[in-house]
């Protein structure tokens, strides 16, 4: 057992290597997928607190004190403070714990599958949900069903149901719990809406276009700024029935169902030119291409609000859902969880660590400054975020996103999907032919990798 355990996750490691060395998209939140943390350069370790007798034996049966090791990837020194905080508050509370947080800055789940693999792994640590089906596949990671019936005060409950089922594996049981989320939401700029007449943000995908049309000005300004990739149009795909990827786990995008959802933002881009990317107007991303007010509407996530008011101060904005497609609500859903390793020597601290910073106290520490949202309801209701002016819509799409998950052959197919769709977006070539292409690409791509 322990043998393919092995093999799979490298299997995995190789598959996520070839990735790499076809490089990424420079990172940042809006594109990858990851909410609000965003990478730093180099790499890192501290401890945090107490003193390390080197032992492995549980937390409680002693005084000794364990040492639990806690693995994420970098982010804002705001956001560094804030786990600093909820982690000394641990420590206090669970003295014979002392944790230390390692800060993983590059290719950071390539780095956790090699040392998974060589027994080296952290006791805890981040996994994005497009990562988690393939590990949690692999056998690496703890099932925390049992230790949740241990702990009655936990409420699984209380976390919005797409986010924690995001962490589910096929048997039904429970891998991680999400730290925090953010969905995508309309961002609108109030100026450029009443300059041209708009007296409140769209509601349908129709009502949506029209403004967009009535918005645009040129190739200057475009009423829609967009960002043609998989990581945003999933739930496009599924508006009408569509499927991006089938129960086999392969690329399923290119069905009567799934290209109706897509050929919405083609009929925008192609016919009322009312739909531009960001390096259409020489803009990095949709934040920086709203920010410039080169695009009166942009669907983003919460790492956009913090980005948008320190750097365009004098912007005039407000957030609002996505606009239903085919009268349906629809939106994505970027979440991490902190998952157990399956071979940790500290399964009981490590629980209480887990526990704590998924649990009510800890998380309110967390998501405090807003930088990263609650996943917990009550905890979003207790700082106010389901009624804040800028955060409200992002917390009210929790209960119905789609997820940014696809099963263990995601990359292979958010690849061709990419290449493909930025093809027909651009004119090369028509949708159809594109996500045909894209999907048996794909299909083929993952034939050959098995």
């Amino acid at each position: 057992m322990r043998k393919s355990v092995y093999m799979l996750l490298a299997m995995l490691l190789a598959a996520a290597m070839v990735l790499a060395a076809c490089g990424n998209n420079g990172g940042n939140a809006s594109s990858s997928g990851n909410n609000s943390s965003s990478s730093s350069s180099g790499s890192s370790s501290q401890s945090s607190g107490g003193s390390s007798s080197g032992g492995s034996s549980d937390s409680g049966s002693s005084n000794e004190v364990v040492e639990v090791v806690l693995s994420g990837w970098g982010a804002s020194p705001e956001e560094e403070e804030l786990l600093q905080q909820t982690l000394d508050e641990f420590m206090a509370q669970n003295p014979n714990i002392k944790v230390k947080y390692e800060v993983i800055a590059d290719q950071y789940q390539d780095v956790i599958n090699t040392r998974l693999i060589g027994g080296e792994g952290p006791d805890v640590f981040y996994l994005d949900s497009s990562e988690a089906p393939k590990l949690i596949a692999s056998g690496a990671l703890e099932p925390l069903d049992d230790w949740v019936a241990q702990t009655p005060d936990f409420d699984l409950a209380d976390f919005e149901e797409p986010l924690v089922n995001a962490f589910r594996g096929e048997d039904g049981k429970y891998y991680g719990f999400p730290k925090g989320y953010s969905t995508l939401v309309m961002f609108y700029n109030k100026k450029l809406f009443a300059e041209a007449g708009i007296t409140e943000p769209p509601k349908t995908w129709e009502e949506f276009a029209e403004a967009a049309k009535k918005l645009t000005k040129g190739k200057d300004v475009y009423g829609y700024g967009v960002a043609p990739e998989a990581a945003r149009q999933m739930y496009m795909v599924e508006a009408f029935g569509g499927k991006f990827i089938d129960e086999n786990g392969r690329a399923a995008f290119a069905t009567p169902e799934a290209l109706k959802g897509l050929q919405l933002i083609m009929d925008m881009r192609h016919n009322d030119k009312s739909a531009g990317q960001a390096s259409d107007v020489g803009t990095g991303w949709g934040g920086e291409m709203f920010g410039q007010q080169k695009a009166a509407m942009v669907f983003e996530g919460n790492w956009a609000i913090p980005y948008l008011l320190n750097n365009f101060p004098d912007l005039e904005f407000g957030t609002a859902e996505l606009p239903t497609v085919n009268g349906k609500k629809g939106t994505m859903a970027f979440t991490v969880a902190y998952v157990m390793n399956k071979d940790s020597k500290n399964k009981e601290a490590a629980w209480k660590l887990l526990s704590f910073l998924t649990g009510k106290e800890g998380m309110k520490i967390w998501t405090s400054k807003g930088f990263e949202l609650p996943s917990r309801k009550s905890v979003a209701a207790e700082l106010g975020y389901d009624k804040d002016e800028l955060r409200g819509a992002i917390v009210a799409g929790g209960a119905y996103a789609t997820p940014w998950q696809g099963g263990k052959y995601l990359p292979i197919i958010a690849n061709n999907f990419n290449n493909q769709f930025v093809s027909a977006f651009l004119g090369d070539q028509s949708l159809e032919d594109a996500m045909k292409l894209a999907q048996d690409t794909a299909n083929k791509e993952i034939d050959a990798s098995q």
